[in-house]
């Protein structure tokens, strides 16, 4: 049995006991997080509960061209008010490069794969954190009345150490 027959198994319990309660798609405390996909950081983690913020996730936390729809969506539909970026300690995407990654694409694929995308790798986790929080701050889209703060989830301790723009 595969991991997604296990959920699909699971899911079919959770639903015999479902109770529809109503969550509204406005996160409650209008709020969004920019995060990293990475497993080690939920909504548990930040103290929130379902249906408090939007969680905004890709693998290191970059505000990409879908991460802002996402955002702007979050903002301009949904009345979010204060967005959350947040990059980790032990990312998979620092200390590699785009190049290392691209190749491995090309090896695991077996053929040229071009062009490949960009998978945004740093090396600063801090700076990488500023240059997120520049991005959004300065673009034009996103009113300067919404509040951006970045942080870095430290895995080892559990804590949110706040990065200065």
């Amino acid at each position: 049995m595969s991991v997604i027959d296990d959920v699909i198994k699971a899911n079919a319990q959770y639903a015999l006991k479902h109770e529809l309660v109503h969550v509204s798609p406005r996160p409650k405390r209008r709020l969004a997080i920019l995060t990293c996909m990475d497993t080690r950081l939920s909504i548990r983690t930040l103290g929130l509960q379902v249906g408090d913020a939007h969680m905004i996730r890709n693998a290191g936390g970059i505000v990409t061209a879908d991460s802002l729809r996402s955002l702007l969506v979050s903002h301009i539909l949904l009345g979010t008010e204060e967005v959350m970026i947040i990059n980790h300690t032990d990312c998979g995407l620092l200390n590699h490069t785009d190049a290392e990654i691209h190749e491995r694409v090309r090896q695991n694929a077996g053929i040229g794969v071009d062009p490949l995308p960009p998978f945004y790798c740093f090396t600063n986790l801090d700076e990488n954190v500023r240059r997120q929080m520049e991005s959004l701050c300065s673009h034009s889209w996103l009113p300067k009345k919404v509040t951006i703060r970045g942080f870095v989830y430290e895995v080892e301790t559990g804590r949110l150490r706040e990065i200065e723009s």
